[in-house]
């Protein structure tokens, strides 16, 4: 997104898929990022904002935003290896694009068949001539891209309440519901809103984090596992999905199961609007590591912040044996995007050139985010362990992005 690493702070993966960098090169960007097939809270850092820091006016869809016709793929220079994990990842994405509406309103699903028929047969290591033989390339808007990071956090964690493991990983409540139409006013996009209906049968928001924290939810059999440290919940919340590592090594993979309904805010934001981002004395770093020291190193203020993101995650026990992102398959480290479907087809490859020079190349937008929203707003999956944290948690990068387009979808449009 054209945002502001700070005001990204905060987040789908497949959410752990749950942010934004503060920055200084802010790796807030996680704080406010991403998550899965119901968009998952995290990656969420406000509303989007031209290159220029301003707040940009709210677009409908990449055709609303304007499309432009870009250069032809074989100019962009794929690289070899690039192009063959893009070209893996498109096949995956090949039944949800041939049978999904697109709400981007660029594709119909009969565009994609050429391609995915195509591609279950096409040589790996000449990747870049399947792209510049059945895909053109779109600039939606001026192209302009802010891309920030996601990761598959792992934190210590067991399946059965223990000493040392007292914060509770809550399932997906049966009672958490979208309203009946008429008993609620309905979303922007149209859809009813998450909540609950209480003992006279009245629609009322769900409890937020401070009452779930609380113990609104306690005793109701919901706890799926216990985690031992309440702030790296927290960004586990932010990204979405991740793993809970026990004692004896075993490992639970969670994956995004809902979210309560309440908006998302991202504490980055929160922390630098009260000085507490930068470099002076006092002031913590503009990161995921940061804010996670401000809080360990401030407890009780430290809870108070987080409690200000009253957005809560609920999970599902994953036994995949990868992150699975909003199109209901494993996301790909390094090449799978989050993305706002209503200006990418999800499935669709996205080619980035950008400040970052392992960002820029192509992708694949497989996943979603609440953090993620606008034209060229993207977030870039890298995978699990302490190499993909520091790099999702440091990403911010500006530069320009191409969707690209099965052949003869721009003359269909017009352009």
């Amino acid at each position: 997104m054209g945002t502001d690493p700070v005001a990204c702070a905060g987040r789908r993966l497949s959410r752990i898929s749950l942010a934004q960098r503060a920055g200084l090169a802010l790796a807030l960007s996680l704080l406010a990022a991403c998550v899965p097939t119901a968009t998952p809270p995290g990656r969420q850092p406000g509303p989007p904002r031209t290159p220029s820091g301003t707040a940009a006016a709210p677009l409908a869809t990449a055709v609303s935003a304007g499309l432009a016709r870009g250069p032809a793929p074989s100019a962009l220079g794929l690289a070899p290896g690039n192009a063959g994990a893009a070209l893996n990842a498109f096949i995956t994405s090949c039944p949800g694009l041939t049978r999904r509406s697109d709400s981007s309103g660029l594709t119909q699903p009969t565009d994609w068949a050429l391609a995915c028929a195509a591609a279950r047969t096409w040589p790996r290591d000449n990747a870049a001539a399947f792209f510049d033989g059945y895909f053109e390339t779109a600039r939606v808007g001026d192209g302009g891209t802010f891309v920030t990071g996601y990761y598959e956090p792992e934190i210590a964690g067991v399946r059965t309440h223990q000493p040392g493991f007292d914060v509770p990983v809550y399932g997906v409540p049966a009672d958490l519901v979208r309203a009946r139409p008429g008993d609620a006013p309905p979303l922007p996009d149209g859809r009813q809103p998450l909540g609950r209906y209480d003992e006279t049968g009245q629609f009322v928001p769900y409890f937020d984090r401070g009452q779930i924290e609380d113990g609104a939810l306690a005793g109701k059999g919901l706890e799926i596992a216990w985690a031992a440290d309440p702030a790296e919940l927290f960004f586990l919340q932010v990204q979405g999905s991740g793993r809970l590592r026990a004692p004896d090594g075993s490992v639970i993979r969670l994956g995004y199961g809902a979210i309560n309904g309440w908006d998302y805010t991202g504490i980055g934001t929160v922390m630098a609007q009260q000085g507490l981002i930068g470099t002076g004395p006092g002031q913590y770093p503009g990161s995921m590591q940061g804010i996670l020291r401000y809080i360990h190193d401030h407890p009780v203020e430290g809870d108070a912040l987080m409690r200000q993101n009253r957005s809560y995650v609920f999970f599902r026990e994953n036994t995949q044996p990868g992150a699975i992102g909003a199109m209901g398959v494993p996301v790909s480290p390094r090449t799978t995007v989050a993305a706002d479907p209503a200006f990418v087809p999800l499935g669709a490859p996205v080619w980035l050139q950008v400040d970052r020079p392992q960002v820029s190349g192509l992708w694949v937008a497989q996943d979603t985010g609440g953090a993620i929203k606008g034209p060229n707003r993207f977030d870039s999956f890298w995978g699990a362990g302490a190499d993909a944290r520091l790099t999702a948690g440091g990403m911010s990068a500006h530069g320009q992005a191409l969707v690209l387009l099965p052949k003869g979808t721009l003359a269909r449009l017009g352009r």
